[in-house]
């Protein structure tokens, strides 16, 4: 029963934001004339659909990892031009993608990115009103016998106010700081009896395995906090502290990625479809307010995944233009054939290594064995 209920609010996740995703797409491409044959939640094979009065397709399709916007012009769902626009007619020129001008493609394609970013916003946003921004004041509770605190001079009551000259405001903070540089020399200045004390410290490394088997090497100081609270925003205040938990989110997605590709991180923390099919039932489980800040995650690195330049992704069309922009022209239909096809194979051999990834991770592969034996 908890496979079903992980599944099904997997599913019901995953196409919120693909929804999202594309009809960013879809109205960006309206909005500027383009004809939408196809919006699918889903590839492959239809389940059900139907067609509205502008002739677009809206449908669900078989393979629910995904979704795509065709649009008039397109030879597939990779959005490839189906062959010379100058051998349309001057009534399907005004409706073709590829016959629209460089910055008009641009902002369609870039439109699918942007509304993850947007929706994850207007989340946050909601949220900082009605629920409240988490918040702990950055005081120390208690400092761990041994610890890189102790060892810097820390003391319990006292409040962190700097981090290498960085103005801190909550707990919470000190954490995003601290993790990330393990064995790192951090300068901290914090508030003791009313005067500025300054200390240096350098975090112990530490290995976190969290409650879906994920191990990460992350720094620690070694004290505690109080408990947690909720502070409420105003609209104004909620609207631009989201925004800065939307660039600490995309700053520490692609930090991690960045330690992954250089060796510093393992790649075993890269998750695919059955590792967020099983975060996804854990957060359902755990209420609406925990679900929405899953979401936020999810939104922020599929608009962040789809950016990357890679030929297949939206990222890869970007950079297209930006050389079409560059050179005056586009690159050759052969140069663009060879990059589509080198996209294709790099993300079907990404979404193999993290499948396989899970599996190993959930240790699926060792219940077979037993199973065997």
């Amino acid at each position: 029963m908890e496979i079903v209920s992980s599944i099904l609010a997997f599913l019901v996740i995953l196409t919120v934001l693909v929804f999202v995703h594309e009809m960013g797409h879809f109205l960006v491409a309206r909005r500027n004339g383009v004809r939408v044959e196809v919006f699918s939640i889903g590839f492959g094979k239809e389940i059900f659909g139907w067609t509205d009065k502008s002739k677009t397709r809206w449908k669900f399709s078989m393979v629910p990892l995904g979704g795509y916007v065709k649009m008039f012009g397109d030879t597939n769902v990779a959005s490839q031009p189906s062959g010379d626009v100058s051998d349309l007619s001057a009534e399907d020129q005004a409706v073709a993608f590829h016959a629209k001008r460089l910055d008009q493609r641009f902002w369609i394609v870039a439109a699918g990115p942007l509304a993850n970013f947007l929706f994850a916003w207007l989340i946050l946003v909601g949220l900082f009103v009605t629920v409240g921004q988490q918040f702990t004041p950055p005081e120390v509770g208690e400092v761990m016998p041994g610890s890189a605190a102790e060892v810097a001079g820390l003391l319990p009551g006292d409040f962190i106010v700097e981090l290498n000259g960085v103005d801190i405001e909550r707990f919470e903070e000190v954490q995003r700081f601290i993790r990330p540089n393990p064995e790192v020399p951090i300068d901290i200045v914090v508030l003791r009896d009313g005067e500025r004390v300054a200390l240096t410290a350098v975090p112990k490394l530490s290995e976190l395995t969290n409650n879906f088997g994920m191990t990460q090497k992350i720094g620690l100081l070694g004290i505690s906090r109080g408990g947690v609270e909720y502070v409420q925003h105003g609209v104004v205040k909620a609207i631009w502290r989201a925004g800065g938990e939307i660039l600490f989110l995309s700053r520490a997605t692609l930090e991690a990625l960045g330690e992954i590709i250089v060796g510093n991180r393992s790649a075993s923390e890269l998750g695919g479809p059955v590792r967020i099919a099983q975060m996804s039932g854990v957060y359902a489980n755990a209420g609406l307010v925990p679900t929405l800040g899953f979401m936020v995650m999810l939104s922020v690195t599929l608009g962040l995944i789809n950016l990357f330049p890679i030929p297949m992704l939206d990222g890869g069309h970007l950079l297209f233009y930006i050389i079409e922009f560059a050179r005056g022209r586009p690159l050759g239909a052969r140069a663009q054939e060879y990059s589509f096809r080198i996209g294709i194979a790099l993300v079907f051999s990404l979404m193999i290594f993290v499948t396989l990834n899970d599996l190993i991770q959930l240790e699926v592969f060792d219940f077979i064995k037993n199973l065997a034996t």
